[in-house]
């Protein structure tokens, strides 16, 4: 398969992306809010439940993983990229090494991992990688982001992406504008298209190939703590709004990032973007890759107990079978009752 068909594919209709990627400090955290030990066994067998479930490759076309994970063997001894594989989902891998305070301006970040990437690259699409994700994080505040951040932060995701595609690996981009703060609507939209702005421009510097890559953003949302959030409607109308102006239509798809919304939050934008985009006519797939936005409900039913297995993988299950609904503006708050009814 050619680069454009692994990002086509990755954006199928009605199927989107399991974002397991979370790295040994953050799972850490996810896990102490069920009160799990934070293991190598634990997580190995958390992210196996995931994997077999059965069904979820109806709406999973691709898993993002950790480096811990991609080399991890489940308990019956099968690699875990096996598994997914041989259920027709194609494995990813996270690259960056994280988010570093940035020289001159500490409270902005810049993302790191560079250094050694051409070798890891090559690496993973050796042990069965057909895709890679890098994550950049944009912080809004008083006074920030500068100018400087949003460029050196553009600069390196079109670095990683440039040496993605040279190894074989289609690049997903994620320029990530926090919800974080009391910030409007209408400020995450300046910042957001700024920022994407100069990410396609970097990348149409260093040579990368649209069509051979995903683009992994925020929705256009009010800060967490404002006062008087928008409503579905309006998030629908300033993301579309905010990626006309800005993305490139041979860029296949945009997976978005639930990025701290909650289960319900992250479907029913979801569902509203793309009931506005089947109005106005887009030219990309709008689809997910959600890591919280899948997996609080099945961490919270499994809470580390294998006796609870089943419940978290039906769990998975419901919120992989939403989020494809509202992936193809078909989701009903409905479908939330009628799980409950059948629990």
């Amino acid at each position: 398969m050619t680069l454009s068909d692994v990002a086509r594919a990755l954006v199928a209709p009605g199927k989107g992306i399991l974002a397991a990627d979370e790295s040994t400090g953050t799972i850490k955290r996810r896990f102490e809010s069920i009160g799990v030990e934070n293991t190598e066994e634990n997580r190995r067998a958390y992210r196996e439940l995931l994997f077999r479930t059965p069904g979820a490759a109806q709406y999973i076309s691709g898993v993002i993983l950790y480096d811990e994970t991609i080399r991890q063997k489940a308990a019956d001894g099968t690699p875990l990229v096996t598994i997914l594989k041989d259920q027709g989902v194609m494995p990813g891998i996270k690259v960056d090494i994280g988010a570093k305070p940035l020289a001159g301006s500490p409270r902005e970040t810049v993302t790191e991992g560079l250094d050694g990437l051409r070798e890891r690259l090559v690496e993973y699409r050796g042990m069965g990688a057909t895709f890679s994700k890098w994550r950049a994080v944009i912080t809004i505040g008083d006074g920030i982001p500068t100018d400087n951040c949003i460029r050196v932060n553009a600069h390196a995701l079109a670095r990683y992406a440039a040496l993605s595609q040279e190894a074989g690996l289609v690049p997903i981009v994620e320029p990530e504008v926090l919800m974080d703060g009391d910030h409007t609507i209408d400020r995450c939209f300046e910042v957001t298209r700024r920022t994407q702005l100069e990410v396609f421009d970097e990348l149409a510097r260093q040579g990368v190939e649209y069509s051979g890559m995903l683009l992994k953003p925020n929705m256009v949302l009010s800060g967490k703590d404002a006062k008087q959030r928008a409503p579905a409607e309006q998030v629908a109308r300033y993301t579309l709004r905010c990626f006309q102006d800005t993305v490139p239509a041979s860029v296949p798809g945009v997976v978005f990032l639930s990025g701290g919304q909650s289960d319900d939050e992250a479907t029913v934008n979801l569902d509203a973007i793309n009931r506005h985009a089947a109005e106005i006519g887009v030219p990309w797939q709008l689809s997910y890759s959600y890591g919280r936005g899948l997996q609080a409900a099945p961490q919270k039913a499994w809470s580390g107990k294998a006796s609870n297995v089943a419940a978290a993988q039906k769990a998975f299950l419901h919120r992989a079978k939403v989020t494809a609904a509202a992936r193809m503006g078909k989701y009903s708050p409905d479908m939330e009752r009628e799980a409950v009814a059948a629990s």
